[in-house]
């Protein structure tokens, strides 16, 4: 089998494949006695196995992946799966957060303008620390004056610093925050979030049922590669 018999099933270029052999994500190939690659059906469930890992798991882990099993070392690649699926875990229990985190906020008010640490610490009742700590922590991301280094809030960090209130009296952790202010960050308000919520539901389930693609491709590539 050549380069280019491996490479047209997936409108890959030989390039590609002999990129992936060097990588150590497909086995040697032979060589022929004039120094062409020659490639085997197994060569052929390796690119099929990796090809399926990356969806689910990332190029770099899917990567790691077919060299560990590739130099014999299936405990590592079951480990890095392990990991991997991990994080998905972890990823589906911080959409949660956000979800029910959203679903315990009351409406804030719309902010105008800009203040400094002083008026909006007396406006909530918090100490100016707790803005700084906050800020630390990624809740909020106030502009420096640059004459006098003062911090200055911008109505959106006004919105996010009451959101933070709001989750902080409800028994909320930081860490647990500071996804949520994230999204509302990135989504540019609370309101579009219920859209993006969705879309990263959506994203997540994609992962999972790549992730048992991939599962499925590289438990035929371990397989073929059983000696008879």
């Amino acid at each position: 089998m050549r380069p280019v018999d491996l490479a047209r099933e997936h409108g890959l270029s030989t390039q590609a494949i002999r990129n992936y052999e060097d990588a150590g994500i497909l086995p040697a190939a032979e060589r022929t006695v004039t120094g062409y690659r020659t490639y085997t059906p197994l060569h052929a469930q390796a690119l099929r196995a990796f090809l399926a890992l990356v969806p689910g798991h990332g190029h770099q882990t899917a990567t790691s992946i077919m060299q560990a099993v590739n130099r014999g070392a299936t405990e590592d690649a079951l480990r890095l799966i392990d990991e991997s699926h991990g994080q998905l875990l972890d990823d589906r229990r911080t959409l949660q957060a956000v979800e029910a985190a959203l679903g315990d906020l009351a409406p804030v008010p719309q902010e105008r303008g800009e203040t400094f640490i002083g008026p909006l610490s007396r406006r909530l009742g918090l100490r100016p620390a707790t803005l700084r700590k906050w800020e630390n922590a990624g809740l909020v991301r106030p502009r420096r004056d640059p004459q006098t280094g003062y911090r200055i809030y911008s109505a959106a960090d006004v919105r996010n610093v009451r959101l933070a209130h709001q989750l902080r009296r409800g028994g909320y952790l930081l860490e647990q925050i500071a996804p949520l202010i994230a999204q509302v960050r990135s989504a540019g308000g609370v309101a579009p979030l219920e859209s993006t919520l969705r879309d990263w539901q959506a994203r997540l389930s994609a992962r999972g049922r790549a992730m048992l693609k991939g599962a499925a491709d590289l438990d035929a590539y371990l397989r073929a590669r059983e000696p008879y």
